[in-house]
């Protein structure tokens, strides 16, 4: 009778922290608003804890609507926290908020983030390398053995950002069936679609994942 006692304690203890754990977030929903200012990393991201724009130290109007843009053209970004001045290469800085809005640093370019979520769902530029004899769309006649320059080009996709990690993953099928694992009932309904449908339909699971798997910020 006592060990029953202590098993019934200890569940309503556990219930108790996990209430105030759940009083002390915020589901997120489109009316979230982030912080303003640029997120170093992604822990800052997901604490909603931004370094804002009063402690940048950066010379330009705050209002300035390339203020940002600006701000990561730098090599570094300087800002002030603890009466300490911190240096940090723009390269290495996560991202910003701007009118509540997410945005990312991927590849030296700035991306927004239009769709927030558990997997959240983004567009951004990838640049491709390519040697100009492995290129089949050309051709040159005069082709020789001797080494051929590369050549770049950029190529817009689809990614997706884990919060749970902070991974960044590309947007497909093989992704998409891996994060559904975490929910069993969706995983086992997305497994048994014809692979034509599960292409179609990745996002719509991704978005049913999210309202049953909601993401969670801190009340501050």
């Amino acid at each position: 009778m006592s060990r029953i006692f202590t098993l019934i304690l200890i569940l309503s203890f556990s219930n108790l922290f996990s209430q105030n754990d759940t009083n002390n977030l915020i589901k997120y929903t489109t009316e979230f608003r982030f912080k303003e200012g640029i997120f170093i990393s992604f822990e800052q991201v997901k604490s909603n804890s931004p370094v804002s724009k009063s402690k940048i130290q950066f010379i330009s109007e705050s209002d300035d609507v390339d203020y940002y843009t600006k701000l990561f053209n730098q090599k570094k970004i300087s800002y002030s926290e603890n009466d300490k001045i911190i240096d940090v290469p723009s390269e290495k800085v996560w991202g910003f908020s701007k009118n509540g809005t997410l945005y990312i640093q991927m590849n030296d370019e700035l991306f927004r983030i239009p769709y927030v979520g558990t997997i959240s769902h983004f567009i951004a530029n990838v640049t491709l390398y390519r040697d100009r004899f492995q290129d089949p769309f050309m051709y040159d006649p005069y082709f020789s053995a001797f080494p051929q320059p590369t050549y770049t080009s950029k190529e817009t996709r689809q990614f997706l950002l884990d919060f749970s990690s902070g991974q960044i993953l590309e947007y497909n099928m093989q992704n998409v069936s891996a994060i559904l694992m975490r929910d069993n009932e969706l995983f086992d309904e997305y497994n048994l679609l014809k692979k034509r449908k599960k292409r179609q339909l990745m996002f719509l699971y991704i978005r049913r994942f999210n309202e049953r798997n909601p993401l969670y910020f801190p009340q501050k």
